[in-house]
């Protein structure tokens, strides 16, 4: 049986919870979500008061009025990218 090994790297986002909502500009939810996990982040579904960030994108929806109701952190995708050390593409 073959064994698949993640390896996480360390970043500001590891240990965190993270949602993205919305239409992001440079990734796809799947590329964002996967970037999110291999930096050490816990990717979830829904906004609750344990999440940390969420990643608000256009016509981001009920996820981002949920995370302002319970003041949970919003950012956008340039600042995601900038917590794992990468730089928005142009």
């Amino acid at each position: 049986m073959k064994e698949n090994i993640v390896e996480v790297k360390k970043s500001n986002l590891t240990g965190k919870k993270i949602v993205f909502t919305g239409v992001l500009s440079h990734l796809s939810r799947p590329q964002a979500e996967r970037l999110a996990q291999d930096f050490g982040a816990e990717v979830a579904s829904s906004v609750s008061q344990q999440t940390d960030y969420v990643v608000a994108g256009q016509e981001p929806g009920s996820k981002l009025d949920k995370a302002k109701q319970l003041g949970v952190a919003v950012i956008d995708e340039k600042e995601f990218l900038r917590l794992i050390g990468r730089k928005e593409k142009r």
